[in-house]
Order: C-alpha cells, then structure tokens, then sequence
C-alpha cells in the first residue's frame, strides 16, 4: 500500500463519493441511478446530523486523489454501522479494503459501541470476504429488487466485545 494515506472526511467529498460509487457499481454490476440517490441521501444525512465523537468517515488518497472510501455511523446507542466502504479498481489487491473495514472497527470500539453492522449484497464476493475476514458473521439475507436488479440483501454483524 506504498503512497496510501488515510484522511478523513470533508463536505467537499461526498458528491463526489456518490457519484463514484454509483459509477463503479454501474460499470461492474449494471446498477441504476437509484444506487447514487441511495448513496447521496445516507451521506446527507451523516453529514446534518454528524456526531463527531460517534461517526467518522475516511478517504483513502493516493497522490491526493481518492481512491476508496468508508464510514462509520451510529445506528443506535450500542450499535455502529459501516457505510459505503469502496476501493478503486486501481487501488485493490494492495490491501486497502481491508485496511478501511479495520479502521472502522478500531474507531467504534474506542467509540464505546458493542457491535458493528453493515448491509452488502450478496454480488459483491470481494467485500463480503473483507467482512468475513474482519470476523463479521452474516445473520440474515433477504430477496429484493433495487438498483434495477433483484439482488440478495445481507445483513452482517461483527461484536466489537472484548
């Protein structure tokens, strides 16, 4: 991961982080429009209610342009969720995946949260062996039709109990 610096979020980036994601999803997986509203509304609304001590995003740079992102976001007093980890096509198999599903897990301990969760799709094999990997179990998966396709939702949970 030579020249990879981790920062963390401004308000400048998360335009760009939607329309990103929506564009890597559409190349890869053929995923519509609605997979950017989805994403641009869940970084709206971290962005209006942010709690600093709680909730934190991070981009991943190299030579100061982004090549991954993720995010952290209380779901309840007790319960962190990892939000919109990706990494471009340029920047994987060097590790970083797996370096911003750690970060998150570091943060939400010293955060004082139990347990992480996190909704994938069941496509998406790269990411869910990083959650596999982190030590993340999938607790349920459901059918359902968004992004234009039908897809398998997974919910996965990792205890962050020492």
């Amino acid at each position: 991961m030579t020249g990879i610096i981790l920062r963390e979020d401004r308000p400048d980036d998360f335009d760009f982080i939607a329309a990103r994601q929506a564009m890597l999803y559409a190349c890869d997986y053929d995923w519509d429009g609605t997979y950017e509203a989805l994403a641009a509304k869940i970084l709206k609304a971290y962005a209006a209610k942010r709690d600093p001590s709680r909730e934190r995003g991070w981009v991943a740079e190299i030579d100061g342009e982004m090549v991954g992102s993720v995010f952290v976001m209380r779901e309840d007093e007790t319960t962190a969720r990892l939000r919109l980890l990706h990494v471009e096509k340029a920047a994987q198999g060097q590790g970083l995946g797996r370096k911003l599903v750690r970060q998150c897990t570091e943060f939400a301990k010293a955060a004082g949260y139990q347990r992480m969760v996190l909704w994938t799709q069941s496509t998406l094999l790269p990411a869910r062996k990083l959650y596999a990997d982190e030590g993340y179990r999938l607790i349920k998966s459901e059918p359902h039709h968004s992004f234009g396709h039908d897809l398998v939702g997974e919910t996965w949970e990792l205890s962050l109990r020492s």
